[in-house]
């Protein structure tokens, strides 16, 4: 996002107007995901994308066509198999885009908030757009029906749930099709225990986006040399460090230290505060006893049941960076919706996720 943020400000810094197409909904292996960008200039120049290349070139054609027209519209792009082997792609799909002649202002004031680490709540903030009358409709039948207006707290609802996933997506609310358009935050990681396990996890992390934080109260443990890619070093007990960074709904929370005077105290507080994932470390006796402790000190069942542990998947690895992976993979499952089970349990024996449509071609 950042970095088309700065060719825009270019673009604009010469004087020319900019135009958009973004990716509102995809049928079958489509390449890219729901709010994938790209940004058309005036003098045909492109940055972004919404394909794997195959319909870049018709997308910018028709962001200049909206541009002289002055009018949004929703267009159809079908990629067969074929036309997807000839552009590079392993395999076809379908999108919808919503080209537009400029970009809304309430976009890049939340484009810019989110990747300054700001927005409207901790997890970012979240846009609803009222589509065009003539936007194809849904041939999969996917849309969730919510209420009537795009002003029902039900459609607000699904703008929240689809941010706090990091996902945009298209809704139906009565006759009309929203665009819920999120722009989350940069998801936050924090490690509590400067274990060999935590370092590997950090750099899984990074890898992925997450801005990480270790808070260990043992300074010969959390040094910079352990951890020179890490954000944030705190040395502190957890619940003072929870406080100093303000853990909240947009952080996983990956206890390691196994140790109980640093384990239970930053459980029990990570799900106080809501943290999206809390995960502890530690054999399944002691997440037995661990949780008769915590419940001796407060919390209810209701509230353990977010806590993961044992922490992680089972991906049978027993070596620190194995043990982070799993972790790692946890976390993204819960942040994504995921199931946690292979694809191919997923998806069925032959990888087929419904009929590829014949529809507009690229071009």
């Amino acid at each position: 996002m950042r970095e088309l943020l700065e060719q825009y400000d270019a673009w604009r810094a010469e004087g020319l107007e900019v135009g958009r197409a973004v990716v509102i909904r995809t049928y079958g292996s489509a390449p890219r995901q729901a709010g994938s960008v790209l940004l058309v200039a005036d003098d045909g120049r492109m940055i972004g994308s919404v394909s794997g290349g195959c319909v870049e070139g018709a997308a910018a054609e028709a962001v200049l066509e909206s541009r002289r027209s002055g009018h949004a519209r929703v267009i159809r792009y079908g990629v067969s198999d074929e036309q997807a082997w000839d552009v590079g792609l392993a395999c076809g799909g379908t999108i919808d885009v919503l080209v537009q002649p400029s970009l809304p202002e309430e976009v890049l004031a939340a484009a810019r908030a989110t990747a300054d680490g700001r927005g409207e709540t901790q997890l970012g903030t979240s846009l609803i757009t009222p589509l065009p009358k003539n936007t194809p409709p849904d041939p999969a039948d996917k849309q969730v029906t919510t209420a009537t207006t795009a002003g029902d707290e039900g459609v607000a609802n699904l703008a929240h749930e689809a941010l706090a996933a990091g996902r945009s997506q298209t809704v139906m609310a009565g006759e009309r099709a929203y665009f819920l358009e999120s722009f989350p935050v940069r998801p936050r990681l924090v490690v509590v225990g400067a274990t060999e396990v935590g370092r590997s996890l950090v750099g899984l992390a990074k890898a992925l986006g997450y801005e990480c934080v270790v808070i260990d109260a043992r300074s010969a443990f959390a040094t910079a040399e352990r951890f020179p890619d890490v954000d944030r070093l705190i040395i502190d007990w957890p619940e003072e460090a929870f406080e100093t960074i303000g853990l909240g709904p947009n952080d996983a929370v990956a206890v390691l230290s196994h140790d109980p005077k640093f384990d239970e105290p930053a459980i029990a507080d990570a799900i106080r505060r809501g943290a999206r994932y809390v995960g502890a470390i530690g054999s399944r006796k002691t997440q037995a006893d661990r949780r008769r402790r915590l419940i001796d000190s407060g919390l209810t069942d209701e509230q353990l049941v977010s806590l993961r542990g044992p922490i992680g998947l089972d991906l049978g690895g027993r070596e620190p960076a194995e043990t982070a992976l799993a972790i790692l993979a946890e976390i993204v499952a819960v942040r994504r919706g995921g199931s946690s089970g292979a694809m191919a349990a997923v998806l069925g024996p032959t990888g087929t996720t419904g009929e590829i449509l014949k529809l507009v071609p690229p071009g």
